[in-house]
């Protein structure tokens, strides 16, 4: 449960809005509150957003590399030890 001081005018807003859309004024607040925290996951980008313009920036053009890293370091211990 949640407490809450508002100042004057503030309180005759609300007051005015909850008998407007004939509810509560707990009602009012809540429905405030859903559409100010929306508001704000929405304007807030993602860190993937942040840096999407970077992924893959520099990246190979060998787009298996996450399938087929294990064999080519093994290839490329093979062919150091080859060396020797």
């Amino acid at each position: 449960m949640i407490s809450l001081r508002l100042e004057k005018n503030l309180e005759k807003e609300l007051t005015l809005i909850s008998k407007l859309n004939h509810q509560t004024k707990t009602d009012t607040i809540k429905k405030a509150l859903k559409h100010y925290f929306k508001s704000l996951k929405t304007t807030t980008p993602t860190a993937y957003e942040l840096g999407e313009e970077y992924f893959g920036k520099y990246g190979s053009t060998d787009g298996n590399l996450s399938t087929t890293y294990k064999q080519k370091l093994k290839d490329r211990i093979n062919a150091k030890n080859h060396y020797r």
